[in-house]
């Protein structure tokens, strides 16, 4: 039955009904989902409706079923040049070769990719505006070369959700899949391809695979399997800022320099002046004040003043009290015979003599 699944997919893909062909190579699958060829064909048929995320999954599965199948090599390579994924159809489409050396188209794809990469590494040091599109007419051009049309995001089902949120240098997508095990999960990294397929007994398998906002770095990406989640963390190529998990949506922003650390880091000049010390300074000013030779009633405050700052708290009081209750007259420094002992003393030089109380 799934054979005859098969023959009608291809008889539906020879007549360019490529989304028929899917699907029967779909029910062929699920009829039989140990064989390599059909996972191959669909590839084929997914290349033909621009779905080159869904194509190199399905690559990628014939190629882990039967390694030495060829076209498998050729259909990855050929979803990943669409994707500009140059350096991931070209290990693709070498291992390929590999396993099928007569067959020429390997040789060319594998010089378009070299052309392509190259191209790259030439922008990186010359970059053009964006709006400028590059050409797609090469000596060695062929019909996967064509520009590659947009790739629209592919949903996820809904019995998952799925959120990202990121740092400088990683990205980090969070599926909340429960009690999931870790055989059941699939998850491949290209350049800028994320690939996540959760197999869920019983019902149809969980996709995730969009193109992504910017490129990564495959090797050092990983992922784990929790019993609440599976987390996935993306090395970013570039330190920008995704608009977005996916490719398309908004523009990528570079991160803001921290102008507190710049300021804090400002160089210190050396200057000719000498620095002042403040702590002399300011004694040599209270020496100045208390040598100060003062006249009249500024001699006679300052007097008060010297005897007011040495005292006790006792001597404070009785100073206040013996001041307040005569007006003036009166300054008493004992507290306990306030107003009771009157004495002559010696007032500050050029002051007339008078009496108060200490």
């Amino acid at each position: 039955m799934a054979k005859e699944l098969a023959e009608k997919a291809k008889e539906a893909f020879l007549e360019d009904d490529f989304d028929v062909a899917v699907d029967l190579y779909s029910k062929a699958i699920d009829l039989d989902p140990n064989c390599a060829a059909f996972f191959a064909d669909r590839a084929q048929a997914n290349i033909k409706i621009d779905n080159f995320t869904e194509a190199v999954v399905d690559a990628n599965k014939a190629i882990e079923l039967e390694p030495t199948l060829a076209k498998a090599y050729l259909r990855k390579g050929t979803a990943c040049m669409k994707l500009e994924e140059y350096s991931t159809a070209k290990a693709a489409l070498e291992k390929g070769a590999s396993v099928a050396p007569d067959e020429s188209k390997f040789k060319k794809m594998i010089d378009e990719c070299n052309l392509r990469i190259a191209e790259e590494e030439k922008d990186l040091v010359q970059p053009v505006p964006p709006s400028l599109p590059s050409s797609s007419t090469t000596p060695l051009a062929t019909e996967a070369d064509a520009p590659p049309a947009p790739t629209p995001a592919v949903p996820a089902k809904p019995m998952f959700r799925h959120e990202f949120y990121q740092k400088a240098e990683e990205a980090v997508v969070t599926i909340f899949a429960k009690r999931i095990p870790k055989e059941n999960v699939t998850v491949e990294f290209g350049e800028q391809i994320l690939s996540v397929v959760i197999d869920v007994a019983g019902e149809e398998a969980y996709h995730l695979q969009p193109r992504l906002f910017g490129k990564i770095i495959p090797e050092k990406c990983r992922y784990e399997v929790l019993s609440t989640k599976v987390e996935i963390r993306l090395a970013k190529a570039e330190i920008i800022t995704w608009s977005s998990l996916e490719y398309g949506k908004g523009q990528g922003v570079l991160p803001k320099p921290n102008v507190s650390s710049a300021l804090s880091q400002r160089p210190v000049y050396p200057s000719s002046k000498p620095a002042k010390d403040w702590d002399k300074l300011e004694a040599e000013v209270k020496k100045q004040e208390k040598d100060e030779k003062l006249d009249g009633d500024a001699a006679m405050n300052k007097f008060f003043s010297d005897i007011y700052s040495s005292a006790d708290e006792d001597m404070r009081r009785a100073m206040n009290k013996s001041f307040a209750e005569s007006n003036g007259t009166v300054l008493s420094t004992n507290w306990k015979e306030v107003g009771t002992k009157k004495v002559e003393s010696t007032p500050p030089d050029g002051m007339e003599l008078k009496k108060w109380e200490y």
